[in-house]
């Protein structure tokens, strides 16, 4: 065993000595700044239980940054971008007088954990407000500011204009216009042949305040197309167009959602044996009505979307189908069914039957239900 007390060598003595002296010193450093971290840690417990590291931050180095008072006044419209930073939202509220300081806006969020889930939108503030405060409001998603739009399915497209025109504030006009002269630049499909009914899919759309009626229709053939691809309805036999066109029938006469894929059935069962539909929803589109029972008068009606007098598909659809009706259209529940009544309205019961004798029974019920 080698006795490290024993030298053999005299002049690596010094030298030892000499790195011994020197660790010696560093160990001493070692052990004041473990102290000094000791006492800051100590220190700054109740600040880390009250608030945590941001909190202890913000106590050891005061700040300065220029702030309002408060409360704020008038006020202004802000929109927070998508992948903005809170630096780069605090210049727009610097540039718009909603806060005094990008500093002191940028320290709010620091010491706030929620900052991190900023979203992007419109909000309303005020000028002169205290940092902290524009904060709280850029971070609430019940302050942005837009119009909600719900468009139901099954809306025809003059009824489509005048909800979007209600809803969004923007003129009945302006919309008429922008479907009439530019559709096509705003996303309608070129099957749809610069008809845009069927193609203002419906939904529930957030329109921001800045949002034009070109911005808005947009939204809406955007969402179609996406629904379109979904649904499968350009990778069909027939054409895309005759696919939204059946989906529309489907959506105006299915009561009930497990009923589409079965009315979607009767439209090929009849198209393939040459039978007109004889669809009352196609003849309230050619009398622009909304009867629940047409009359002998109305079934008469001189218009190519009457199937009681005209074989084949109507010539375009008939309102804006939903995505389930577009699945139906592309996918139909399997069956021989040629007739359908919903004998039961009420309750929107709807019966199924490929026997013409059956059908009248079925609607000998209807009677007796109404």
């Amino acid at each position: 065993m080698t006795d490290l007390s024993v030298w053999s060598d005299e002049e690596t003595r010094p030298r030892r000595r000499r790195r011994r002296k020197k660790s010696r010193g560093k160990g001493a450093l070692a052990v004041i700044i473990a102290l000094l971290l000791v006492v800051g840690v100590l220190g700054g417990g109740a600040l880390l239980a009250m608030g945590g590291l941001h909190k202890l931050k913000d106590a050891l180095s005061s700040s300065s940054a220029p702030d309002y008072p408060g409360p704020g006044q008038g006020d202004v419209l802000i929109e927070v971008k998508s992948g903005q930073t809170s630096a780069d939202v605090a210049k727009t509220l610097v540039a718009a007088d909603v806060v005094k300081s990008s500093q002191a806006f940028i320290e709010a969020a620091y010491a706030n954990p929620d900052a991190s889930k900023l979203q992007p939108g419109f909000y309303q503030l005020q000028h002169k407000m205290p940092a902290a405060d524009a904060l709280a409001v850029v971070l609430d998603p019940s302050a942005r500011v837009q119009a909600r739009v719900t468009l139901p399915e099954g809306l025809r497209l003059d009824e489509t204009l005048k909800r979007l025109a209600k809803e969004t504030k923007l003129p009945l006009a302006d919309y008429e216009k922008a479907i009439k002269k530019r559709a096509g630049e705003l996303g309608l499909p070129a099957y749809a042949k610069n008809n845009p009914e069927g193609f203002l899919y419906p939904a529930t759309y957030d329109v921001q305040p800045n949002a034009t009626v070109d911005d808005v229709l947009t939204q809406l053939f955007t969402a179609y197309a996406t629904a379109a691809e979904k649904a499968g309805v350009e990778r069909t036999k027939r054409t895309p167009e005759e696919i939204v066109i059946i989906a529309s029938l489907v959506e105006a006469e299915a009561r009930n959602a497990e009923d589409f894929g079965k009315v979607a059935r009767v439209v090929y069962n009849r198209l393939e044996q040459g039978m007109p539909l004889q669809f009352d929803s196609t003849v309230n589109y050619a009398l622009k009505a909304d009867k629940q029972i047409v009359t002998y008068e109305d079934l008469s009606a001189n218009s190519p979307y009457n199937t009681y007098k005209h074989t084949g598909l109507p010539p375009a659809p008939i309102n804006s189908p939903g995505l389930a009706a577009m699945i139906a259209a592309v996918n139909p529940t399997p069956g021989d069914w040629l007739y359908f009544v919903t004998t039961d309205p009420e309750k929107g019961t709807t019966k199924f039957t490929g026997d013409y004798q059956e059908f009248l029974r079925f609607k000998d019920e209807l009677k007796s239900n109404q």
